[in-house]
């Protein structure tokens, strides 16, 4: 959740969406984010729209506690009903995410899933996942967890060297990840994420492989790899201007890239969005599929985007302010933009290029299909099975995903 809402015409007081949002909802799946924007400390590098408790201490009152945060979100879920009205489909994912979702209670995340259930139904297969801190939970929380209906959990891991996680202020200690994924599996999730971040100041090649090898050999099903973005206003952007730590470099990221496509390949994970490797199609994270696609989702919680028939809007970000407007029935939500169908298609093209299975080349404009051929010579995009009809990244096209998508959307 970025910490800066874009632009976009006001929201009606009661959330109504235009009636072509649900025109053909029956094709595409539904899927809930839940957002709990409450963080013990803040991380350096972390420009999503968090909150410690200092920060909320007298900027909310009441309204921005943990303690109710649950029934104000349940309260969203509700007119969320509302506005979907007899919306038949039920929910095919849930992610809770943040800030730290595991710092409410576990009841409280099963209440929030509870309200979805209750008010939408839940898909027989219908994925649930929530992120975790490794500090913020133990076997207990995480046995709650599964039993009111959660069957995936995704760990904040980052990095197995603890200077690593010191540049980046993490707190948790290395090792606890590894020991969590062990706790998930033993309480009877199938289905376990480990996030990594590479690329951060003072890390080099052999740390990276590393924490890669203690991520792999944690055992989970799914691995995420990003790279560290420096984002403006943060604390790490801030040490690096004062010259306390080196910028990142876009040829080290490259570098860091390729080791962990080799060596998760090598473990026996396949990429099958660019920052994203499971060990079988059951483990790949269908939540952020529904983004890549362009299906529907609701995002509830402060600073939530959502997605529904070509309509996106965002919600307030204080958790105060979200509170207030709930409390007094109106939506939180702070503003939407229609989507027009050039912008879906745009946008088709930028999501669905990062997947294995690429976007369809029907896709393109003829300055864009003159590109992909282009690229296609270059080696960018591949050729065979994957590549007849579609444009589809290799290797070396990953690296450089946002150029080839500047070209095919002209």
């Amino acid at each position: 959740m970025p910490s800066v809402l874009p632009d976009g015409e006001p929201m009606p007081e009661d959330g109504a969406l235009p009636d072509s949002a649900l025109e053909g909802a029956g094709e595409r799946p539904l899927g809930f984010y839940l957002h709990v924007p409450y963080c013990a400390t803040r991380c350096g590098y972390c420009d999503f729209n968090t909150y410690t408790a200092t920060e909320l201490r007298g900027s909310g009152g009441v309204l921005a506690s943990r303690d109710n945060y649950a029934a104000t979100l349940i309260d969203e879920i509700r007119l969320a009903r509302k506005v979907l009205g007899d919306d038949p489909r039920p929910v095919r994912t849930v992610f809770v995410g943040g800030g730290t979702p595991t710092l409410l209670p576990a009841a409280d995340l099963v209440r929030m899933l509870s309200a979805v259930r209750e008010e939408f139904g839940l898909a027989d297969d219908a994925e649930v996942t929530t992120e975790a801190n490794p500090e913020s939970v133990d076997r207990a929380y995480l046995e709650e967890l599964r039993a009111g209906g959660f069957n995936r959990v995704s760990f904040g891991m980052q990095s197995a060297k603890q200077h690593v996680l010191k540049i980046l202020d993490r707190t948790h200690t290395p090792g606890r990840p590894e020991a969590c994924v062990a706790e998930a599996r033993a309480a009877g999730f199938d289905h376990v994420n480990l996030d990594l971040i590479y690329g951060t100041p003072g890390e080099t090649d052999d740390d990276w492989r590393e924490s890669l090898a203690a991520a792999v050999g944690a055992g989970p099903d799914h691995i995420s790899a990003y790279a560290l973005i420096v984002e403006e206003g943060t604390q790490l952007a801030r040490r690096i201007r004062r010259g306390e730590v080196p910028m990142t470099d876009d040829d080290v990221h490259a570098d860091r890239y390729l080791i962990a496509d080799a060596v998760l390949e090598a473990a026996g994970f396949h990429w099958y969005e660019v920052s994203n490797w499971a060990t079988t199609e059951a483990g790949r994270c269908l939540h952020n599929e529904l983004y890549w696609r362009g299906a529907d989702w609701w995002g509830a919680g402060p600073g939530a985007h959502s997605h529904v028939g070509g309509v996106r809007w965002w919600n307030v970000k204080h958790p105060g302010a979200y509170a207030a407007a709930l409390a007094g029935g109106r939506t939180p939500g702070a503003g939407r933009e229609v989507l027009s169908s050039s912008d879906r298609r745009v946008e088709r093209i930028l999501l669905e290029l990062r997947l294995r299975e690429g976007c369809e080349l029907s896709l393109l404009r003829p300055a864009g299909l003159a590109a992909s051929r282009r690229h296609l010579s270059d080696g960018l995009l591949e050729p065979g099975p994957y590549g007849e009809g579609r444009a589809v990244l290799t290797l070396r096209g990953r690296l450089l995903a946002d150029g080839v998508v500047r070209d095919l959307v002209d």
